[in-house]
């Protein structure tokens, strides 16, 4: 199964202190055209971006070996060591000198950005769990603000200023700031933009500043993933100016830009969706949004039948949309419900093809629900916090706002139709069965654990992720008796076309340490159990440097696999050996964000037999997100969890652990 690439922004741990960029969330501009007119332009460091290294064929061996050391017996390990000896001073060494020599000649990217959309591009699984995920906003703090036109209004306002400010290239560059008080200054920015962008990198390197790649940017608007036989495309349309909004399994369309390229004004916006809101028409028999959820094959075979069948103009409007704005009927009970809804929905309400759907609820709870392929969680993310700043701090309208006094939305907001014949009839009720099927077999469920955070934990000079990611590991122990395949996602976006690294948090000493704590820990003193959470803490902060600078080991492994296929080459013995197969089946697939505009975010397991864990360290608490299919218990898991830090906490704390 394919590894999801999630929501972690930027390493956090003080090996790297890297979290999500700590610029603050921009100031708006007032309701106006744009969200901020940054002094540098947007793009300014994008040229100079230090390219994604290829790690040494050695390195990348030794890493792997570490990482499988954990997961195998003696045996096991020896066999796969002698696999990875032979593929080192063999084939592999080919294949690395022949990426390395394919690098060189395309200075304008990275090693990894063709192979990495072809592997989302060609996966033919429905991308809906298998790769969708969600991060759903906090609520606006004005409690007025949250009733659902409002919000939508305002929200819809300021996503289309965020896709203006960054067209016009006014949008701050992503930068990720070590000494703010140096870097993130107006006289910093003034002077730097007099740089030569083919130079402005190395500017904001001398002061400890490092620019992020922006590269993705462009996929968050008018974009959406096409469905093809064996490789799905990508399809971008920056000419359209109109919304696609849906509503009971109903498609509507309104201009949100004028001929001009301005906002329409927002009391127009806010009419059209009151419009829209007071449709009572009944649900499609037929919802169309369900064959989004399909087999991508299947999917493009009732595509090509929707085209040939008169529906090519109405499929582009979807399609060239800025974005989906899914407006639902009905309130969120909790944080499970919200989980449910945003992570998958009932299938009619959602087109999990665009590059992003913004999703409203009666009650105004919002999440952003995006595709994968196109894109990772810094830009998802960096627009995330945009529209949550914008849309609270500078709201376009108010409750109290009357939508403008028009009779023109029943001529501007346009209701679209699908001519369906039997055979895509026929095929929405099958999809429409296979995906109540499988979301049946999903369970959600989360905690919230707050005898502390990230203060506590660096009070103890403990990295806060390395011990939430150890809680997994003990967890996982405590519930299975075994230490599993587990995948972190990190950002590489500090190098151009860079897109994601896996941190292997599983390791000899989480192991030891899990060990430790879960099967004996009355043969431990408090001492003893602190210094081998310090033990992890100190390596998973190793890991982590190491792969957000590009030195990971599953990236390499993975672009010399690809290489391999794209001549022709036999598959090496290294991928054929189990326990490749066996660490890239990963039962613990684990991503982390945090921002103050996040509520929750979520995924489904990657793997059958697996979990998804999203989770955030606080200040003062951790919260955890957890998915499984039916064959693994999430609720059991999590018990693990907050067991698993409760003890954590009481060593940390010098008190004995309670069995």
């Amino acid at each position: 199964m394919v590894p999801r690439l999630l929501l972690r922004a930027w390493p956090r741990g003080p090996a790297l202190a890297l979290a999500a960029p700590c610029r603050p969330l921009s100031a708006g501009s007032g309701p106006g055209q744009y969200l901020q007119h940054s002094i540098v332009p947007t793009m300014h460091y994008q040229d100079s971006l230090p390219r994604l290294p290829i790690p040494k064929l050695e390195d990348t061996i030794r890493r792997y070996l570490s990482a499988q050391k954990p997961l195998l017996d003696d045996s096991q390990f020896r066999k796969t060591e002698q696999f990875c000896k032979s593929f080192e001073n063999g084939i592999g060494k080919e294949l690395h000198e022949q990426l390395v020599a394919q690098d060189k000649q395309n200075k304008h990217t990275s090693y990894i950005s063709g192979p990495w959309f072809d592997m989302y591009l060609t996966a033919r699984d429905s991308i809906v769990l298998n790769f969708n995920p969600f991060i759903s906003f906090n609520p606006d703090p004005k409690s007025e603000y949250n009733d659902q036109l409002t919000r939508a209004t305002n929200m819809t306002v300021s996503a289309i200023r965020f896709l203006k400010t960054l067209r016009a290239g006014l949008l701050e560059p992503e930068v990720f700031h070590l000494n703010p008080a140096k870097s993130d200054t107006n006289t910093f920015k003034r002077l730097i933009r007099f740089v030569p962008s083919s130079l402005s990198w190395y500017g904001a390197y001398l002061v400890n500043a490092y620019p992020l790649d922006m590269s993705q940017y462009f996929r968050l608007f008018n974009s959406t993933r096409l469905p093809k036989p064996s490789r799905d495309e990508l399809f971008t349309d920056d000419k359209a100016r109109h919304l696609l909004v849906l509503r009971k399994g109903h498609f509507y369309v309104f201009d949100v830009l004028d001929q001009d390229g301005n906002i329409v004004s927002p009391s127009e916006i806010q009419a059209h969706l009151k419009y829209i809101l007071a449709d009572s028409s009944p649900a499609p028999e037929f919802p169309l949004a369900y064959l989004t959820s399909e087999n991508r094959d299947v999917w493009a075979e009732l595509r090509q039948k929707l085209v040939s069948g008169g529906n090519e103009e109405t499929l582009r409007k979807v399609d060239s949309a800025v974005f989906c704005l899914c407006l639902d009927d009905f309130p969120i009970k909790d944080l499970i419900h919200l989980s449910h809804t945003m992570l998958h929905g009932d299938g009619t309400n959602r087109w999990y093809d665009k590059s992003f759907n913004l999703i409203v609820a009666k009650d105004g709870t919002a999440a952003v629900h995006f595709e994968h392929a196109w894109g990772d969680g810094v830009a998802v993310l960096r627009f995330f916090n945009e529209v949550f700043n914008d849309s609270t701090q500078t709201p376009a309208i108010t409750p109290q706002n009357q939508p403008a006094i028009t009779t023109s939305s029943s001529v501007a907001v346009q209701k679209l139709s699908f001519k369906l014949n039997d055979a895509l009839k026929a095929g929405i009720t099958a999809a429409k069965e296979k995906f109540d099927a499988t979301v049946k077999t999903l369970t959600i469920d989360c905690i919230q654990f707050h005898r502390g955070g990230k203060e506590f934990l660096k009070k103890q000079k403990l990295s806060p992720d390395a011990v939430a990611q150890l809680a997994f590991q003990m967890a996982f122990l405590r519930q299975y008796g075994r230490t599993v395949a587990t995948y972190e996602s990190c950002s590489t976006a500090a190098f151009k076309h860079g897109r994601t690294e896996t941190i292997r948090p599983a390791s000899i000493f989480t192991k030891r340490c899990s060990e430790a704590f879960v099967k004996e820990p009355s043969k431990h003193s408090t001492s003893e159990l602190q210094q081998l959470v310090a033990q992890c803490s100190k390596y998973h902060g190793q890991l982590t440097k190491e792969a957000a600078m590009g030195q990971g080991f599953d990236r390499h492994l993975f672009a010399m696999r690809y290489l391999a296929a794209a001549k022709g080459i036999a598959l090496p013995e290294l991928y054929l050996d189990p326990a490749y197969g066996q660490i890239n089946h990963n039962i613990l697939s684990t991503s982390t964000l945090s921002s103050p505009a996040v509520n929750l975010g979520g995924f489904a397991p990657v793997v059958p037999d697996g979990f998804g864990i999203g989770y955030a360290v606080h200040d003062n608490w951790i919260g955890c997100n957890v998915s499984s299919y039916s064959g693994r218990d999430a609720q059991e898991f999590l018990h693990c969890v907050e067991k698993s830090l409760g003890d954590m906490f009481d060593a940390l704390e010098g008190k004995s652990i309670k069995t």
